[in-house]
């Protein structure tokens, strides 16, 4: 098992195709995911603000699949370190509060600018996008990697895709180092 820890936030959880591409390849323990029951609300909320018709209780299904399918990963007990902490955006100290104890070694996290180096180093977490965090894991091991890609690729059967159309659905999430680093797998997808 890795001890590789990472805190996956609420922006990477948000877009189905991203979070089931990073939960696939933590449970090939490449990584250890972590998030938090904020991190969890805000995606689940961010969802229905913005896609009204999705169904609450199904969303919360997927998020209970979630701290059930990774071990310890649902961070507790740091709502008292949240007020000691600076960052530019003071609504993502519960983000940092939670990597911190949950010991992470890295933030995965679309906005990189909420999460500055200077706020993060004194605590030894990095924040990483999730393409270059990807593209590393993929780096560390293409084929474990491309396995869980492929599974991921064949849970999709309504409609099915094939790897040019799931690549292109990975594009889309902003994942484009990760789709060229995968074009010479295709044939393992």
């Amino acid at each position: 098992m890795s001890h590789y820890t990472a805190l996956l936030d609420a922006n990477v959880l948000y877009p189905a195709p991203m979070r089931d591409l990073l939960m696939q390849i933590a449970v090939t323990d490449l990584f250890k995911a972590k998030w938090s029951a904020d991190i969890h609300r805000e995606w689940i909320e961010a969802l229905l603000r913005n896609e009204p018709h999705r169904d609450r209780a199904a969303l919360e299904r997927t998020r209970d699949r979630m701290d059930r399918a990774m071990r310890d990963a649902l961070v507790t007990g740091y709502d008292t370190l949240i007020p000691s902490l600076d960052l530019p955006d003071r609504g993502d100290r519960h983000v940092l509060a939670a990597a911190i104890v949950g010991r992470c070694d890295v933030i995965v996290t679309q906005n990189l600018k909420h999460f500055p180096a200077s706020s993060l180093a004194s605590y030894g977490i990095e924040a990483q996008h999730p393409d270059e965090f990807l593209t590393s894991h993929l780096h560390l091991a293409p084929g474990v990697f491309c396995s869980a890609v492929a599974k991921v690729r064949a849970r999709l059967t309504a409609p099915p895709y094939t790897v040019e159309e799931y690549l292109a659905i990975l594009t889309r999430q902003s994942l484009v180092g990760t789709v060229a680093e995968l074009a010479p797998f295709s044939n393992l997808l």
